[in-house]
């Protein structure tokens, strides 16, 4: 099966078809996507999965992204990641509006809040993961192939509470309302609801997930404690729904929550500079912006460089770093206009860099032509297609074979290059090589940045 693509011209200067980027991150997303496929499905080497997830707990829990290169669904960095997607879409419309991609970027992220909304049955009570990550890792096979196999659930509730999960959650439930306001307002209002129960819960009851749920401790484990998490939560809350309560549940804590100091990151496990930054939009404030400054100055003067100028957090998905680096970036030259070159010069220089303007050329990107990767360390796009007959058994045969993947995974952000700069394409190095929805979200919402920049002549 092949994909075709069509792209409209963009009579910019850019050096790169931000329309076509967007595009397959978007396609990436689908290739992630947990649960019955739609009808029509773009991702043709995808099938039905995880049929029988939540079934443990006679709920259903089907749906939701699949995190990286394996077959879990992590509740934590899945809200993050659409949390992120949603403030894009939110803040640069006009870009996926110029890609012809809103309706796609829509239901890209409908497909999470589904899953969010299913996923929280009651308002003390939220279901943080399907699936057991020492099981998981230790076979390597498609998810078609457990379509009917019976996952372990995780949830949280009042006597085993998750401050961080629950507070992300409903950031990302309330974000995604602001992006379904005008086109399914009802909807938006299921979302807003189900927001407002999940902050009150994660304020109420506060205690760090991973106490509660032990197992995510080797993986998403919050070290930044989650403080800024119910920062974040509550300045989404203000933003859907413009009510005085959130807003000052953040003026009240933000510096007592340590939201003032310079966070030497924006992810998955710190949104502090995400809240900087919307409290700057939102109040005009100098203090705020004043922070957002002193953040974005030490991305771009303090962290180490590889030699062509990757901002290198850090040796595992140092791109995803530098691609949230580059998001807070996008953001902050709209609300500060006087530093809105040096940002966004500053974002552009990043992207760049891991669409293919480093002195090896080397893309970061899959599917974006010749010298991008193709051994991502993905189980789905390394195993053979699930539709032959007969079907192919998947094991580590997959994982060790030499030549490329046999799916393309159109749009995926690889880890990245060492601090040297220095890249191989090696499936088996999944420091390197391995793909994560919450690496593509600050990619793909940075990039629709830059392209709303390119629109009006400031890139």
């Amino acid at each position: 099966n092949k994909i075709y693509f069509c792209y409209l011209d963009f009579p910019g200067t850019t050096t790169y078809d931000f329309n076509e980027v967007l595009h397959k991150s978007i396609l990436f997303y689908e290739a992630q996507r947990s649960g019955p496929l739609p009808q029509n499905n773009r991702i043709p080497w995808r099938g039905d999965s995880g049929l029988k997830d939540g079934c443990d707990q006679s709920i259903d829990l089907t749906g939701g992204w699949y995190d990286a290169g394996d077959n879990i669904k992590f509740g934590f960095p899945m809200a993050y990641s659409a949390t992120v997607l949603a403030w894009g879409l939110i803040e640069f419309r006009d870009a996926y509006v110029e890609s012809r991609e809103l309706n796609n970027a829509r239901k890209s992220l409908e497909w999470a809040t589904d899953y969010f909304v299913k996923a929280h049955p009651s308002p003390n009570e939220l279901y943080v993961q399907v699936g057991d990550p020492a099981a998981d890792h230790a076979k390597w096979e498609r998810p078609e192939d457990a379509i009917n196999t019976v996952r372990r659930s995780y949830k949280i509730d009042t006597q085993n509470p998750g401050t961080e999960v629950a507070a992300e959650t409903a950031a990302a439930l309330a974000a995604a309302s602001i992006v379904f306001r005008q086109s399914k307002p009802n909807y938006a209002n299921t979302l807003v609801a189900h927001a407002r129960q999940l902050f009150e819960f994660a304020n109420s009851h506060r205690r760090n997930y991973h106490l509660s749920v032990p197992g995510v401790a080797s993986y998403y484990k919050s070290w930044n404690g989650y403080n800024d998490e119910l920062l974040w939560a509550a300045v989404w809350l203000h933003k859907a729904t413009n009510e005085a309560s959130y807003l000052n549940f953040v003026t009240t804590n933000y510096n007592n929550f340590g939201a003032g100091n310079v966070a030497p990151e924006f992810s998955w496990d710190n949104k502090y500079a995400g809240v900087q930054v919307l409290m700057a939009q939102i109040t005009g404030n100098n203090n705020y912006k004043s922070d957002v400054d002193r953040f974005l100055q030490n991305a771009m003067n303090n962290i180490g460089k590889t030699p062509d100028g990757l901002t290198w957090k850090s040796q595992w998905g140092p791109n995803r770093y530098a691609a949230n680096f580059a998001f807070i970036a996008t953001v902050a030259g709209r609300v500060d206009s006087t530093k809105r070159s040096q940002y966004v010069t500053y974002a552009k220089n990043q992207i760049y860099y891991m669409l293919g303007s480093n002195t090896n050329g080397q893309k970061y990107v899959i599917g974006m032509g010749a010298n991008s990767p193709q051994k991502p360390h993905h189980r789905a796009s390394s195993c053979p297609a699930w539709t032959a007959v007969p079907v192919q058994t998947c094991d580590f045969n997959a994982l060790n074979m030499q030549g490329a993947n046999p799916h393309v995974l159109y749009g995926a952000l690889v880890g990245g290059p060492a601090r040297n700069g220095a890249y191989t394409d090696d499936r088996s190095d999944y420091i390197s090589n391995e793909v994560a929805t919450d690496y593509n979200a600050g990619f793909q919402s940075a990039v629709a940045g830059l392209l709303h920049y390119a629109k009006a002549g400031q890139l």
